[in-house]
């Protein structure tokens, strides 16, 4: 029975016969290069579509199993870590860098993170955001780690998630800055890891309590 083939990021499509695979585009950003890499592999490999995904990147839809190696091999570009137990995406507002209402550098700090944390495999799915003003337009208060900029630096939120039983994320922390987020963030990845939770974050705070999981974090 076909399933999806996690070693090629590779998603098995409803036809139950053609796969979808996404490249890594950390934050959304993209060259025009890469956009044609992407382009030109679906025209060759005859994609059903490309679709932009809610985790910032291009979807390449309908491709044959035959092909999937190739396509890598031609795109050049990391996979996103579309499927797995592991840090799915962070997703990341223009900020500073681009956006005339950026209170913060949320470009910057995002791919700090991305570098660091995408597809780190951990007991459970986990996605965070970082958004550069309070619009939050990277959805910072749905995401298991959410950082938000503000006029005085960040707010760091945990626990939120979009699933079948919706959660707002909790604030633990504000006015930090970029180097006390980064640091603040390790705190929660490595509790999670070592707290071994097959539960969205959210749930885990439920279970112990906001009190306990910023002492955890070394909040309190």
């Amino acid at each position: 029975m076909a399933k999806d083939l996690l070693e090629k990021g590779a998603i098995l499509q409803r036809d139950k016969q053609t796969y979808a695979i996404a490249p890594h585009l950390p934050g959304g950003i993209v060259s025009a290069e890469q956009l044609r890499k992407i382009a030109d592999v679906a025209e060759k490999y005859e994609a059903a579509t490309l679709k932009v995904t809610s985790s910032q990147r291009v979807a390449i839809v309908g491709l044959k199993e035959e092909d999937i190696d190739k396509a890598w091999d031609e795109l050049g570009i990391k996979p996103g870590a579309a499927i797995g137990i592991c840090v799915r995406s962070i997703k990341i507002c223009p900020g500073t860098t681009f956006c005339k209402r950026g209170q913060q550098d949320s470009v910057g700090l995002g791919l700090k993170i991305d570098e660091k944390y995408h597809g780190m495999p951990l007991p459970s799915k986990f996605k965070m955001a970082v958004s550069g003003c309070a619009n939050s337009c990277s959805e910072p208060a749905i995401k298991d780690i959410g950082v938000m900029g503000t006029p005085k630096g960040y707010t760091v939120m945990v626990g939120g998630n979009a699933a079948l039983k919706p959660r707002l994320a909790d604030v633990i922390a504000d006015e930090l800055n970029e180097d006390e987020v980064l640091s603040l963030v390790d705190k929660i990845i490595s509790f999670t890891k070592s707290n071994g939770s097959k539960h969205r974050l959210g749930r885990v705070i439920d279970e112990i309590g906001i009190d306990k999981f910023k002492k955890e974090v070394g909040l309190q």
